[in-house]
């Protein structure tokens, strides 16, 4: 029998989580799962083409991909699911078997990882990209570029997740990485956390050149709600302090439309909302690892004399 696909781990990750209001570790969910799917002894050595990890473990990791994305789960650490209250109660309001719409909600319903208060331009890749190709009409290289774009979201989300969870000062230490990656600063010392009380607003101080006479000025915001046009004033006023020309203010949440419309009318701020961030750590590879995947493709001009 073939392993079952990831949409048919669904339920049994649900269920066994909902057994574990504490929550399980993964290694875990992966065991309980495959019993109850009863993987025999070969199904659960098969490797992925890659060799990277057992198939049945990569799909049970995206079915708890897909409860996360319903708001049903979450990764409460390193390892560690756990339902959600709303996980928790739609495991006791659905006792019998899932139908099959209700799988596939669950499996297709919720892959854009925007941020449900976001009033950012940018629209969500997902939504950028869809087309009415299917699965079975789309071509190998459709359905791979579909892969990596779902894969892109799926660790975007973690990392919004995860930087949820992490103190301020280190997502402030996070965001100067980030900023030194992308090319700002000759080397990561010429990036300076300054965060702390009385720090007048300023997070990070990036100088551009060696004598520090071209500096960019850093607010690193970990927040939950949307980021208000107040935030964006009193960041402006720290510039102005400063005798500052640049500023980037970089949040994990989103801003409103009169943070954006402010920002805009003092040409001095530039916003980076959660969406973007994530967008940023992947591709420049913060906090994310990437592999390179050989593609063939024939090549006939070899072949002409």
């Amino acid at each position: 029998m073939p392993i079952p696909t990831y949409d048919q781990f669904i339920e049994p990750v649900l269920r066994f989580l909902a057994t574990r209001p504490d929550g399980a570790l993964a290694r875990e969910v992966y065991e309980a799962a495959a019993d109850a799917m009863q993987l025999t002894d070969e199904e659960r050595a098969e490797l992925l083409p890659s060799q990277a990890q057992q198939v049945y473990k990569n799909r049970i990791g995206w079915a708890h991909d897909r409860l996360k994305r319903a708001g049903l789960s979450s990764s409460a650490k390193r390892g560690l699911w756990c339902l959600t209250d709303e996980g928790q109660n739609f495991a006791a309001s659905h006792p019998n078997l899932l139908s099959v719409e209700q799988v596939l909600e669950l499996a297709s319903g919720f892959t854009d990882v925007r941020l449900r208060e976001a009033t950012s331009t940018l629209e969500p890749a997902s939504a950028l990209t869809k087309n009415e190709s299917t699965a079975e009409t789309s071509s190998p290289e459709e359905r791979l570029g579909a892969a990596v774009i779902e894969m892109r979201e799926s660790v975007a989300a973690d990392l919004l997740e995860t930087l949820a969870k992490v103190s301020p000062t280190y997502f402030e230490t996070i965001v100067l990485d980030l900023l030194h990656k992308m090319g700002y600063g000759a080397n990561r010392n010429d990036l300076q956390r300054v965060g702390g009380s009385g720090d007048g607003g300023i997070d990070g101080v990036i100088s551009l050149d060696k004598l520090g006479l071209e500096k960019v000025y850093v607010q690193a915001k970990r927040w939950q709600s949307s980021v208000g046009r107040p935030e964006i004033q009193g960041f402006y006023g720290a510039l102005a302090g400063q005798r500052a020309t640049k500023g980037v203010f970089i949040t994990t949440s989103a801003y409103t439309a009169q943070a954006v419309e402010f920002a805009k009318s003092v040409e001095r701020i530039v916003l980076v909302d959660g969406i973007k961030l994530a967008e940023f750590m992947i591709d420049y590879e913060i906090g994310v690892s990437t592999r390179i995947v050989k593609i063939p493709k024939f090549d006939s001009d070899y072949f002409e004399d």
